[in-house]
């Protein structure tokens, strides 16, 4: 096996750092509606895992002045892959530092993807003892389904929006392993990749931005395991002013089902209704999508995927949500921001029955 086309070395996703100008906000998003249990507070900082999630901590909720990606983590599946990792990293003279001050996790090799987003790897991971109370009688549960907000059981994605996707996806390949399961191009730019080190359709993704910055979130997504749980959270979130930015839906890419919201901080998050399509086959080929069939690719059942806000938001943005909605939405006099990011946009998208709102330019 080539150090640098590793194929299993990475196991899963394991973490994410989102930051939040709004800490209480939310924090009362992730347990009150989410069901999530909290597990430690240190500093700024406030640690959260689903019902199911093995370990400590997946989602690190740190008070800052913008709403953010602060770091995603990956569990290598042994020490040695991870060691493999940090040699090929280095050998493609990727920036890495190590550190070991994270609370339920040791030693931690941390570096920057192509676009700037900060990732981490990690073998040592302290998996999750409930107390007695929380105990499953469920053997493989780590513990008791919570009973408050509609419950997530743990933590799904990320998708990062890139200035330029092609050497996202090149280095996750090459570094991590990762294999590219589906991925959207226009002639001869890639526009999106949907990748996975394991059997999952995606467990990271990566989309243009299309107003050309670096490092942005576009997503975290949590899992709930039955598409009827998202139409259930649709109503929740009405009920408490929880801002649905589209969904419930399919997608016809991954095939997974959707519902987006904002948190009280300003990140996206995506409640993913069921697995999507598994990839089985050890020699699965990538499936490119063109764009005349993009309509299928973004929502199977006809959802709008709002432009001023899905192909042009990101954390952290230079603007607050809502004063972002009112620059990019389209209106009869358009600013000159949102006639940018709408020449950016693919004529395939802009044109697309399930694209609303993009003006014209």
């Amino acid at each position: 096996m080539s150090e640098t086309s590793p194929r299993h070395e990475v196991a899963h996703l394991a973490r994410t750092e989102l930051f939040t100008p709004d800490p209480n906000g939310t924090l009362w998003f992730f347990t009150k509606l989410l069901g999530m249990y909290e597990t430690r507070r240190e500093g700024q900082s406030v640690y959260l895992r689903g019902y199911e999630d093995p370990y400590q901590w997946s989602i690190k909720i740190t008070e800052a002045p913008q709403a953010g990606l602060g770091h995603a983590g990956l569990r290598t599946s042994s020490p040695e892959a991870l060691d493999r990792r940090a040699k090929a990293l280095q050998d493609s003279n990727v920036e890495v530092s190590w550190d070991e001050n994270e609370f339920g996790y040791g030693k931690t090799l941390q570096f920057q993807s192509p676009d700037g987003h900060n990732l981490s790897l990690v073998w040592e991971a302290e998996k999750y003892q409930a107390p007695p109370e929380l105990k499953s009688k469920i053997l493989s549960r780590p513990s008791k389904k919570p009973l408050q907000g509609l419950p997530v059981k743990r933590i799904d994605h990320i998708n990062l929006m890139a200035s330029d996707v092609t050497p996202m996806r090149n280095s996750f390949e090459r570094h991590l392993g990762f294999r590219t399961t589906e991925r959207v191009v226009d002639g001869q730019v890639e526009i999106g990749a949907w990748m996975s080190s394991n059997i999952l359709g995606h467990e990271v993704a990566c989309m243009r931005d299309t107003l050309g910055e670096r490092g942005r979130l576009h997503h975290v997504a949590m899992y709930y395991g039955i598409p009827q749980h998202n139409i259930d959270a649709a109503e929740m979130f009405r009920e408490y002013d929880i801002q649905i930015e589209t969904g419930p839906d399919k997608h016809g890419i991954t095939q997974g089902s959707f519902l987006y919201v904002f948190e009280p901080g300003g990140n996206r998050i995506e409640m993913f209704g069921d697995t999507g399509v598994l990839s089985l086959e050890p020699d699965w080929e990538t499936r490119t999508w063109q764009f005349s069939d993009i309509d299928t690719g973004l929502a199977i059942g006809g959802a709008k995927l709002p432009f001023e806000t899905y192909f042009t938001y990101g954390t952290p943005s230079k603007l607050t949500l809502t004063d972002h909605i009112v620059q990019f939405a389209g209106g009869p006099s358009p600013t000159p921001e949102a006639e940018a990011a709408a020449a950016a946009l693919p004529d395939a998208v802009e044109q697309s029955s399930h694209v609303s709102g993009v003006p014209a330019h």
